[in-house]
């Protein structure tokens, strides 16, 4: 990558730590990281998208936290609804602005990445299943993105409804998304903390 040119990640849905911690992961790394709350509607995803083509005229990374669901207050489904929507139209919006080489990274809970077949914490049946909708989502449109020369990598990490498991350090996570964003290779699926769940998927 060139002296001049800037790597643009957008974050969404990481303002409650994953999108300031990956903002300073990636300093030093020639890259400029947006982060996007969680508590926005649809109609904001297209101004965040015009925004960053305004200011930057390109877009190298989009990060889906949809591991925020897990803080979002209550299991109301049109709440759930509007927040997966909402990443989905982000994709839609972002793929014009990405080139070859772009990447697109899902950030889930091993329950929900599991879903149906490993336990989920009291209270977050809905936000889980709501998560794994949002991946298999993603998982329907590689075709899509392939054709666009766009990754998709989906990190999956260890967590409570209360937030990161204890196996689980945002250090860990935040650089398992990172290094799904730079690395020359990017990988398909990243499990982070809890090797147990891919042992007895």
């Amino acid at each position: 990558m060139s002296a001049t040119y800037e790597r643009v990640v957008l974050v969404s849905g990481g303002s409650g730590g994953l999108g300031p911690a990956v903002a300073r992961r990636m300093g030093g790394t020639e890259g400029h990281v947006v982060v996007a709350g969680a508590d926005n509607d649809q109609t904001d995803a297209s101004i965040v998208m015009e925004t960053v083509a305004a200011d930057h005229g390109h877009l190298d990374a989009l990060v889906l936290d949809a591991s925020e669901c897990l803080s979002l207050p209550g299991e109301d489904p049109g709440t759930l609804r509007a927040f997966h929507e909402r990443h989905r139209a982000l994709v839609s919006l972002a793929m014009p602005l990405m080139s070859p080489g772009a990447r697109i990274v899902y950030v889930t809970s091993h329950q929900a990445h599991f879903f149906p077949h490993k336990a989920v914490p009291k209270g977050c049946t809905a936000a889980v299943a709501s998560m794994r909708a949002g991946e298999t989502a993603l998982y329907a449109m590689r075709s899509q993105l392939g054709r666009h020369g766009i990754h998709l990598s989906v990190v999956s990490s260890e967590r409570t409804g209360s937030g990161i498991h204890s196996a689980t350090s945002v250090h860990e996570l935040t650089g398992a998304v990172v290094a799904a964003v730079t690395t020359r290779t990017p990988p398909g699926l990243v499990c982070v903390g809890g090797t147990h769940y891919l042992m007895t998927a």
